[in-house]
Formats: structure tokens, sequence, C-alpha cells
């Protein structure tokens, strides 16, 4: 059955089928089986249900408006850079995304239909994010318009992935030999029970392999929580991407924590649906695949140096150029909001980790202190209406001494 049917005469059951969706692509995995359903953030913003093979949106989102994307493709657009897509799937019925779809895709969940079908459209957003290509009528495209995305289909409408499904996924993904792995999921599960889920890590660190994953969703009270495998900040390939609005702050559903390294674009955010078209949604689902497009130029840009750069140096580099907010890394935004701009325009590789900025003594006017107010009369008012007294009273002194000595010269005369 097409997904257009499935919108119109069967929306009901996806909708029923959301919360096994959410336990995956949200915060449910776990080490062995799916965890309890959860209320999915990442709800769509237009008409309240993104429906498959819809119209595309012709006006050109915010997270691209902030880009100039004549420099940040003037070296690359990605081509070559292969991108694993762990999610729902990739759906090849969009066309502006089937040309970048690569093959070795896998399903890692029973049942029927390949990993570029896509029922949920979550995988679907993901990858296009990363690397849709421009299409006449449409305002949306890909940060790294000529990457391959690779679909690891490890959660579908009737099944919710688990730790181990995702590990399993990931060590496909190395196998592809693929340059970074993007992660949309998440699990707060103790760490007893992602022993399979660290393991793949740590294997795709030792093939150099970045892994892009998001913060999560459940960040509304702002209190901290650890989300897996963002949180593995013992792996230096694992770059956890937060969520933040077009003020460069953290999005109200953004999960924050210590380990947060670095925010994209994650309100609002337009990208490819199920059979054509384009919707609207948001999460950090979505700011994770805009970091790993960046992340996709960069590694394009500098393929053929030598040494190559680490996942570890990628990091960095993305970090340093991010757009501050404040002058150190924070729980909210990491280090700043990504810009992929500025992370092209600089070819300097990085040594070791960003540092907070210094105060500036520099000469460009940043050292300048605000004069202080001053509440009622001045010292220089008080000066100057001292002085005014003074003069006034000398004055008043010799104008009486003159009239006292013409009032006795007129009386003496007077009685002479």
């Amino acid at each position: 059955m097409g997904s257009r049917a499935i919108g119109h005469r069967a929306g009901h059951r996806r909708r029923a089928a959301g919360a096994l969706v959410t336990a995956a692509c949200i915060v449910g995995l776990s080490s062995a089986t799916a965890a309890p359903a959860v209320a999915d953030p990442n709800v769509p913003l237009n008409s309240g249900e993104c429906k498959f093979g819809t119209n595309d949106i012709k006006e050109t989102p915010w997270s691209l408006q902030r880009l100039l994307t004549n420099q940040m493709w003037a070296d690359t657009r990605g081509k070559g850079v292969k991108v694993a897509v762990i999610d729902t799937g990739i759906d090849a019925g969009n066309s502006q995304i089937k040309p970048n779809i690569g093959g070795g895709g896998k399903k890692f969940v029973p049942g029927e239909g390949k990993p570029t079908d896509d029922r949920v459209g979550h995988g679907t957003k993901v990858a296009g994010i990363i690397a849709a290509i421009q299409k006449p009528g449409s305002g949306f495209h890909g940060i790294a318009p000529e990457a391959t995305v690779i679909p690891l289909q490890q959660t579908t409408e009737e099944k919710a992935g688990t730790a181990a499904s995702l590990a399993a996924a990931i060590d496909h993904a190395v196998g592809l030999g693929v340059d970074i792995i993007n992660i949309s999921q998440g699990t707060d599960a103790g760490r007893e029970k992602l022993v399979p889920l660290r393991a793949a890590i740590q294997r795709a660190a030792q093939k150099n392999v970045l892994i892009v994953a998001s913060a999560g969703n459940d960040g509304a009270s702002g209190k901290e929580k650890n989300m897996y495998p963002a949180a593995f900040q013992e792996f230096d390939n694992v770059l956890s991407v937060a969520a933040s609005d077009r003020n460069n702050e953290r999005a109200p559903f953004s999960q924050p924590g210590k380990w947060v390294d670095i925010a994209a674009p994650g309100v609002n955010m337009v990208s490819t649906v199920p059979d054509g078209g384009n919707c609207v949604d948001q999460g950090t689902s979505f700011a994770a695949p805009y970091a790993a497009g960046a992340a996709a130029l960069l590694i394009a840009k500098h393929r053929n140096e030598v040494p190559k750069w680490t996942p570890q140096q990628v990091i960095w580099h993305l970090e340093q150029t991010a757009e501050r907010v404040r002058p150190k890394a924070d729980q909210n935004i990491g280090w700043g909001v990504v810009d992929p701009v500025a992370a092209l325009n600089d070819d300097t590789r990085p040594t070791a980790e960003p540092q907070p900025d210094k105060p500036s003594n520099a000469a460009d006017g940043s050292n300048i202190l605000p004069a202080a107010v001053t509440i009622g009369e001045s010292a220089e008012e008080r000066r100057a209406r001292i002085s005014i007294y003074i003069v006034g009273g000398g004055l008043l002194a010799v104008a009486a001494v003159v009239g006292s000595a013409i009032a006795l010269r007129d009386w003496r005369r007077k009685n002479a």
C-alpha cells in the first residue's frame, strides 16, 4: 500500500505505532527489549500530521538562510563521503534524497519491506537534512548534497529497535567503510545494560568512524540526564548534538548535560518525507544530521591530507569554529552552534580541544568600561555651584562696602 494511502486511510495505525518508534528514536532503547512508550516531542508543526507524498515547501527554511552556500560549497559538496543513517530507513520515493542513497543498506528488525521503504518518515527526514539535493520548487536542500547516505533500518512502525540492534547496525556500518554514522535516537538506560553498544562504538573508534548522536528531547525540565550514545564521553569519536533555536539558545525540549559537545538548529526544521515533498518537524533528531552534514563537508575537503583528520580533530574543529554564545562550553549548547561556513573557511588542523575565551585587552574597544552612573549632583556640578556662591558672595560684599562708603560720605556732607 502506498504511503499516501497510509496517510489518508490508515493514519490511526501509524499514530498507534508511533509509541514504538518513539521508544527507539527518542528515548527508548534498552539492552534487551524496547523501552516503554514515551510521549514524542518530535511532533510536526504544520497541520498536526506530516503526510507522505506532500507538496514541496518553496520557502528557504531559517536553518539554511543563515548559511552562505557559495562559501560553504566553494571546495566540496560532500562527494565521496559515506554517512550511515541508523533510523527508520530512507525512502527512495523522494526525488530529493533518492539520488544519494547508497548501497549496503540493511534491516535490523524483523518484518516486511526494505531499508529504502520508510513507513515512519523519521529516517527520511534525517537523511534529507544531511544530503538532499537541490530541486526547483523547493527551498530546502541538505548541508552536503553530494554525500552518500546509507539506510540502516533498525526501527519500523511495528517494531522498535534495541541497544543490541543499534550495536549490530553500527558494526555493519563500520564494515561498509563509512566515514560518519548518524544516530538520531538514544536511551537513558543504565550503562550496565549498554555493554554491547559501548563495544560497537569502541570498534568504530578503532576504524576512525565519526558517530554523530542526538542529545535527546527530554529536556523540558532543564534537568541534566545522561542519554546514550550521546553521553559516552570516554570515546573521542562521539559528537553529541543538542538542538538550538533561532536565537542560538537551547531549544526547550533539548536534553542538557555536561556531555553536550555542540548544538545545531532543531526547531521548525524542513526536510524530505516518504513519497516526495517536504515537511516541518523539530527535535534533536534533526539537529544531529545538520552537524553530520557539516562534518561530511569537512571530511570531504581534507580527505587527501596526510595524515587524515581523525574523528577527534573533526569534532574539535566544529567546536572551535562554532558560533559561541558564551565564552566557554555549557550543558545546554556545548561550545556553541555549529557554523558550517566558518568550519569550511578555516583550514587549520586542530591539535587540541577548544579553550574558553579570554578577556580581551586589545585596542579594538572591547576593553572599554562603561561610565559610572551618577545619581543626583555630580562633583563637577557641586564645584560649579560653590564657585558661583563664592563669586556672588564676594560681589555682594564689595557692593555692601561701596554702598556703605557712599552713604557715609553723603551723610558727612549733609551734616557739614
